[in-house]
């Protein structure tokens, strides 16, 4: 599935030749070679997601499977979200926690079966993940569970966008528009076995699809056909901030909980797992910064790292900013001390000395009509 690139030992996936045959401007990613964005330009691919079909390579996305008698009983150790009360053939998000509370990863998960898992962490994040894991197995679980990484002999592809349910159930063996956002099931594209779960990281609703890594050209070469726009990272990029969705290394890290970030509904508040005294603790006793969205006017884009002011004191900083396309004016999010986290109330941006007000908004920025 992957290989090393001897000048800058960037891994590749199994569709970098693809992208480069079709224009894709490929910068390094999580330890990965991929596809920025395609000749057509990310406005256009943000546009496409939004009102139609685009396609992602998220091959360098981590693959691993979690199997075992203790499978569960580890999930649930090592999980912000439960294992033990997801059902046979539905995902979950939440988070991996350290003892201290911070994220080492955000991640969705699919129970396979009573004693089976398939999780999905973050590219740059995947050593992090693994060893966080094996430790734990070996600590607390050494005759129960098993972790097997599949990352490099298959592929993953995201089908994204309004179209693409109608898009589907031509190109499939079976209707798979049939199956409940975060759900799963198997089927085939042009005769390639694929899993298919209802997920994805655009605000959109869609697909990842995980492929055998031998088959993955010829299924994403039949979405591309059926009028799917090849999408790149910097049309995700756009596409996750306008639908307020976290990135691991902006938005959470090691030193920032859950609790902080408001992705608190994603946080058993019950049960004893890693980090669980900590988080229970924040959010009994509250937190002093708090995850804020904000709208910019114009196309003036904030950058992570910008301060963000009040009566000219700083009082936190930018974490995401982009222009959106889908909403006409820039957007960010970012922490602030919590008592200024007051939506609808303006703070100023300090952007490289020049000061801009911005308006606290409540994210996520962008909903998508729920017809489905």
């Amino acid at each position: 599935m992957t290989s090393d690139n001897p000048e800058n030992a960037l891994q590749r996936t199994a569709l970098h030749d693809t992208h480069v045959s079709s224009g894709g401007r490929m910068v390094p990613f999580g330890g990965w070679d991929m596809p920025v964005q395609y000749p057509s330009g990310i406005l256009a691919e943000v546009k496409a997601v939004r009102t139609a079909t685009g396609v992602f390579d998220v091959s360098h996305m981590g693959r691993l499977y979690i199997s075992g008698p203790k499978a569960t009983e580890f999930l649930d150790w090592v999980l912000t979200g439960s294992a033990s009360t997801l059902r046979v053939g539905r995902a979950r998000y939440c988070l991996i926690c350290n003892e201290q509370g911070g994220v080492f990863d955000d991640t969705i998960f699919y129970r396979l079966a009573e004693d089976r898992y398939l999780l999905i962490p973050n590219a740059g994040n995947r050593p992090t993940v693994v060893a966080w894991f094996e430790r734990w197995i070996e600590d607390r679980f050494p005759l129960g569970c098993n972790m097997d990484d599949v990352t490099e002999s298959t592929g993953l592809i995201a089908f994204q966008g309004p179209g693409t349910l109608a898009a589907i159930d031509e190109l499939a063996d079976k209707p798979l528009s049939k199956i409940r956002p975060f759900s799963w099931t198997e089927g085939a594209i042009n005769g390639a076995p694929v899993f298919a779960g209802r997920t994805g990281y655009t605000g959109e609703d869609g697909f990842e699809f995980m492929v055998q890594g031998p088959d993955i050209v010829k299924v994403w070469t039949t979405l591309t056909d059926s009028g799917a726009v090849p999408c790149g990272l910097g049309a995700r990029d756009v596409l996750r901030l306008e639908a307020g969705l976290p990135l691991h290394g902006h938005e959470i890290d090691e030193n920032i909980t859950p609790i902080e970030a408001g992705l608190d509904r994603f946080v058993r508040p019950d049960g004893e797992y890693v980090g669980s005294g900590i988080l229970r603790g924040q959010r009994e006793n509250g937190v002093t910064r708090k995850l804020i969205g904000f709208t910019l006017p114009g196309r003036s884009a904030p950058r992570a790292g910008y301060a963000l002011l009040h009566q000219g004191e700083t009082i936190g900083s930018v974490t995401s900013g982009s222009y959106s396309p889908t909403l006409d004016t820039s957007i960010g999010m970012g922490y602030v001390l919590e008592r200024y986290a007051e939506t609808g109330a303006t703070l100023d941006l300090d952007i490289r000395g020049r000061t801009s007000q911005v308006t606290i908004a409540e994210l996520p920025f962008y909903k998508r009509s729920r017809n489905s």
